[in-house]
C-alpha cells in the first residue's frame, strides 16, 4: 500500500512527457515576442498551482491566480475580464475537473503553453459511492475501478466521471511530479532561463521529498489509522500513509448528514477508535461540530489547501502541510 520512494526524473518522465506533448510547438520565437527582461506572464488556476507557478519560476515570472484568497476554489464564476485576460497570458497551469469556469474558460483562451497539472502524474480512484463516502486507503485496492466516493462539490464530477480523485496535491510524491512537469513547460516556454527553472524545480522537488519522509515517519506508529472529515479530499494521503479517510455524506463539506450516517460514523468511531472529526477553513465547521458533539469526539483542521489566508495554519504549502501531520498526529495518536 504504502510504496516507498524519493522522486527521480526518470520515474515521471512518461508523465511529463504526455503532460507537455501540447508544448511541442513551442520555441524560443514565444520567449522572442516579449521584451528583453519582461516576466513571463503566468496564470494560476488556485493556490496549489500557484505555489508551484512561484517557487519554480522565481523571478523569472509574473504570476497572478484566477481564484483570490478565501474564495471557495470548486464554486468559483470567473469575470468577462478574468475570461478575457487569460488570451494574454504567457503560460496557463491549471489542473482540470477541480473547476469547471475554468476548464471551460481555459480551453477557450487557446495559450500555447497551457498545462493541465492532471496529466502530469497518473489520477487514481479511491472508494466507492456505494453507500455515498470515501473509505480511503484500506477500500482502495477493493474498489479501484469504481467512483471516487462523497466529493463534496460537483466542480468535481468532471474528473470523477472516470471514477478519478483530482486532490493530487496533497500527496506530497504526486506534488513533486506535477513539479518536475511544471519545471519542463517553464522551460519550454521562455527556454533563455531554462537552467534557473531546472535548479527550482529540484530544489522544490528536494523540499517536498523531505515532507514526504516527515509525514511517513510522523504516521508510522499511531494508535488508529481512522480519520473523519467533512471534506473528502485526502484519498491520496490516505493511501500514501496507510491511512483510512472517512468522509461525511454529501457532495458539500457543509451537509448535514442524515441520521443513518450519523449511526455509520458512530460505529466507525467506536470500533476505530477515531477521536476526531476534521472540518476545513475555507467552509463552516457547523457539520463537524454538530456531528463531533452527538458523537462526543473532538473537532480540529484539516486543510485541504486550496486557498491561503489569514486564517490558514501556515504562509505557504510546506508550513500548512507540517500543519496537517500535526493535526494528524495528535488525532491518531502518534507514538
Amino acid at each position: 500500500m504504502n510504496v516507498r520512494r524519493l522522486i527521480p526524473t526518470a520515474a515521471v518522465a512518461g508523465a511529463v512527457t504526455l503532460g507537455l506533448t501540447a508544448l511541442s510547438a513551442c520555441s524560443s520565437s514565444d520567449a522572442a515576442d516579449r521584451k528583453s527582461g519582461d516576466k513571463l506572464s503566468v496564470v494560476a488556476s488556485f493556490y496549489p498551482m500557484q505555489f508551484l507557478a512561484e517557487e519554480i519560476g522565481g523571478s523569472h515570472v509574473s504570476v497572478t491566480t484566477l481564484t483570490k484568497p478565501g474564495v471557495e476554489p470548486h464554486d468559483l464564476e470567473l469575470s468577462p475580464q478574468q475570461i478575457g485576460g487569460l488570451s494574454d497570458a504567457d503560460h496557463i497551469l491549471f489542473l482540470k475537473g477541480i473547476q469547471p469556469a475554468v476548464d471551460d474558460a481555459v480551453a477557450q483562451a487557446g495559450v500555447k503553453n497551457t498545462v493541465d497539472a492532471a496529466t502530469l502524474t497518473t489520477l487514481e480512484s479511491h472508494g466507492s459511492e456505494v453507500d455515498g463516502h470515501d473509505h480511503g486507503a484500506e477500500e482502495h485496492e477493493e474498489h479501484a475501478g469504481e467512483e471516487h466516493a462523497g466529493e463534496e462539490h460537483a466542480g468535481e464530477e468532471h474528473a470523477e466521471e472516470a471514477g478519478l480523485d483530482p486532490h493530487i496535491w496533497l500527496d506530497p510524491v504526486k506534488y513533486a511530479e506535477v513539479a518536475q512537469g511544471v519545471g519542463k513547460s517553464l522551460e519550454k516556454a521562455d527556454p533563455d532561463n531554462a537552467a534557473d527553472y531546472r535548479k527550482n524545480t529540484q530544489t522544490l522537488v528536494a523540499e517536498l521529498n523531505k515532507l514526504d519522509k516527515t509525514f511517513e515517519d510522523g504516521l508510522k506508529n499511531t494508535a488508529t489509522k481512522t480519520f473523519i472529515t467533512t471534506h473528502s479530499a485526502f484519498g491520496y494521503l490516505a493511501e500514501r500513509y496507510g491511512l483510512t479517510q472517512e468522509g461525511i455524506a454529501g457532495l458539500d463539506p457543509e451537509t448535514e448528514p442524515s441520521p443513518a450516517r450519523i449511526d455509520e460514523i458512530h460505529a466507525v468511531a467506536e470500533k476505530n477508535k477515531a477521536t476526531t472529526v476534521f472540518f476545513e477553513t475555507l467552509a463552516s465547521d457547523k457539520t463537524a461540530k454538530t456531528l463531533a458533539k452527538d458523537l462526543g469526539l473532538k473537532t480540529g483542521v484539516l486543510d485541504p489547501l486550496e486557498g491561503i489566508t489569514d486564517k490558514s495554519a501556515g504562509a505557504d504549502y510546506i508550513e500548512v502541510m507540517q500543519s496537517n501531520l500535526a493535526a494528524l498526529q495528535k488525532a491518531l495518536g502518534a507514538k
